[in-house]
């Protein structure tokens, strides 16, 4: 499997995006400011998890961060039956939706399998190779010394 770099090549981020994008759409007209708010904000909290927890550095940590972007896509999921239930959202709509955030939540759960699976313990924990400050030194002092150790 490929090292991925950056939390933007995630599909699970990217599929996450797409659903934080739709359900700012469609409720970007609603009048009911506090639901509003928090379907929302529980959009925006599954990338954003996802984000972090790549960010982190470490394997666990980065488990622990899709678990609660899992957990907010459950939560996107049920204010979809609210949205649906007070009339806020047609089922179309909500089956469109719905399906969307249901994908989100099966691909962060497949992609932390993954995770899980993995031997590497995260970018906090891989070996640096050091700044040897005696080269530069040696270099500058000792010429011949640094040819003998550095230039062979």
């Amino acid at each position: 499997m490929a090292t991925i770099s950056k939390f933007e090549d995630l599909i699970c981020f990217s599929k996450a995006r797409d659903l934080t994008k739709s359900i700012y759409k469609e409720f970007k007209d609603c009048k009911d400011f506090g639901f509003k708010d928090q379907i929302t904000r529980a959009s925006v909290s599954v990338l954003s998890n996802i984000a972090e927890g790549f960010e982190r550095g470490t394997k666990n940590e980065f488990l622990n961060f899709l678990y609660i972007a899992k957990g907010s896509a459950g939560e996107v999921r049920a204010q979809l039956y609210v949205a649906l239930d007070t009339g806020y959202l047609n089922l179309e709509t909500f089956k469109y939706l719905n399906n969307l955030v249901s994908e989100c939540s099966r691909l962060i759960q497949s992609f932390a399998e993954k995770v899980k699976k993995g031997a590497s313990a995260g970018t906090q924990f891989k070996k640096l190779e050091k700044d040897d400050p005696m080269r530069e030194i040696l270099r500058h002092q000792a010429p011949d010394v640094y040819k003998r150790f550095y230039e062979n």
